[in-house]
């Protein structure tokens, strides 16, 4: 099932480029990361599900990439422009061989399941 994305017919010409430009270097970083890592965890200071989702990488022995942008009081503007790219409105954001998996519940349950080494492999 396709997501929902406003066509790009439906945004002013005046203001597409603002549209498509918005907080586009926190976006580049993190497609860079996902292209060079096999296992890219997104999160954010102050939260524990980030932290979760990395304690039960480690003990899957799953080498991961994480990166850190800011916590509930910064960095909240680039952080939206993450979840306006994927669509998904939670940290962390688990990308396993460049697919958007989820987060710390999400990883669990594909470990618990196998499906995380069969990704992997």
């Amino acid at each position: 099932m396709p997501r929902s994305i406003l066509d790009e017919s439906r945004i002013h010409p005046a203001i597409r480029e603002r549209v498509a430009t918005h907080q586009q270097a926190i976006v580049k970083e993190v497609q860079a990361a996902v292209a060079q890592h096999a296992v890219v965890v997104v999160g954010m200071g102050f939260n524990p599900f980030p932290k979760k989702a990395c304690k039960q990488l480690d003990a899957a022995g799953v080498t991961h990439h994480y990166m850190e942008y800011g916590n509930y009081f910064s960095l909240w503007r680039e952080r939206n422009a993450l979840k306006l790219w994927t669509g998904w409105p939670t940290f962390p954001m688990v990308f396993v061989k460049g697919t958007l998996v989820g987060g710390a519940n999400d990883v669990q349950k594909l470990i618990a399941s196998g499906e995380l080494k069969t990704l992997l492999a």
